[in-house]
């Protein structure tokens, strides 16, 4: 009996892909940077496990993967994938939700305290030489112990941001369409508010929801006129939640006082007048980019994607309604 093949679009560590290869036909992409879509149709014609990282797979790509039983997604966000197509198609989607909650809130707060400290700014300064003598008033920022942090969306990632304020003594306001428990508010010291309040109150404001229909420029022009002027943004969720234009416009306009940025609206592609601006911190979608995280996600990925070629409920599946008669 033949194995079912499986094509990896990136060239994940090799335990990864030795625990796939224990019950599949792989084949790897070599190179870590993405396919073009007819390369990535072309590898996909003939196999029955998909494993995407950093992959898009459209309706058309499906077209061309008449066999594609399995997608692997290695990341939790998945509006790279369009699930809606695979579960007409009865194809199983996964993801990796929770190994990657902690090392993401920590990046997440690390833009935070950068962008509140100047600490790009900082560093730029003394590598270019201009650091002669102490000075009582260059490089001021803002302090974070004491201050509001506004959670935008108390998910897993919400919640580990929100647990991190309390070692800063921060009053933590937070607003999401679904609300935990009280139990659950006492432990991380979180108060419920509607998104105005969030908004007008918030020193940080930091998003932690999923790209979608809703979430799509949640955050646009009307937003940012009623955070602070010396209110900063957060974004390490997905760049669309952001209107991006409007963004530029608030930090030119000092309507805002500064952004830390792990996602963008069109990236790889980032907007000049971002590059331009000294009050930003920006980062390559690196949420989860530690040696730790990435090896726990191939692997998480690798057995959902096993699972699933079995015919095995898999431990994070993203469409489980397929599993259904």
């Amino acid at each position: 009996m033949s194995l079912p093949k499986v094509f990896i679009t990136r060239p994940l560590p090799p335990p990864v892909v030795e625990r796939i290869a224990t019950g599949c036909d792989v084949k790897v992409h070599r190179e870590d940077a993405p396919l073009e879509p007819m390369q990535l149709a072309e590898a996909c014609q003939e196999i029955e496990g998909l494993m995407a990282a950093g992959a898009r797979v459209s309706e058309d790509l499906l077209e061309h993967a008449p066999r594609l039983r399995v997608i692997a997604n290695v990341g939790v966000g998945y509006d790279n994938i369009d699930v809606a197509a695979c579960t007409r198609r009865r194809i199983l989607v996964t993801n990796t939700p929770d190994v990657l909650t902690e090392t993401t809130a920590d990046l997440s707060f690390a833009l935070l305290m950068a962008v509140a400290r100047r600490v790009v700014e900082c560093d730029r300064f003394v590598r270019e030489g201009h650091w002669h003598y102490w000075q009582w008033k260059y490089l001021w920022g803002a302090d974070i112990f004491g201050k509001t942090l506004g959670v935008y969306g108390l998910g897993r990632i919400g919640k580990a941001v929100a647990r991190r304020a309390r070692g800063f003594s921060m009053r933590v306001l937070y607003y999401d369409i679904v609300r935990p428990s009280p139990a659950l508010e006492q432990e991380l010291g979180a108060q419920f508010v509607d998104r105005e309040t969030l908004l007008r109150e918030a020193d940080f404001l930091t998003l932690h929801v999923p790209l979608t229909p809703d979430t799509h420029h949640l955050i646009s022009a009307r937003e940012f006129a009623m955070l602070k002027p010396t209110a900063f943004l957060i974004n390490a969720a997905r760049g669309k939640v952001v209107e991006e234009a409007a963004l530029v416009e608030a930090l030119q306009s000092r309507r805002i006082a500064g952004a830390g940025l792990d996602v963008f609206e069109y990236e790889p592609q980032v907007q000049p007048a971002l590059l331009a601006l000294p009050n930003v911190v920006l980062t390559p979608h690196v949420g989860s980019a530690s040696a730790e995280t990435r090896l726990a996600m191939a692997m998480l990925a690798a057995e959902n994607l096993l699972a699933g070629l079995e015919g095995r409920r898999p431990p994070t599946p993203v469409n489980p309604e397929i599993f259904q008669p």
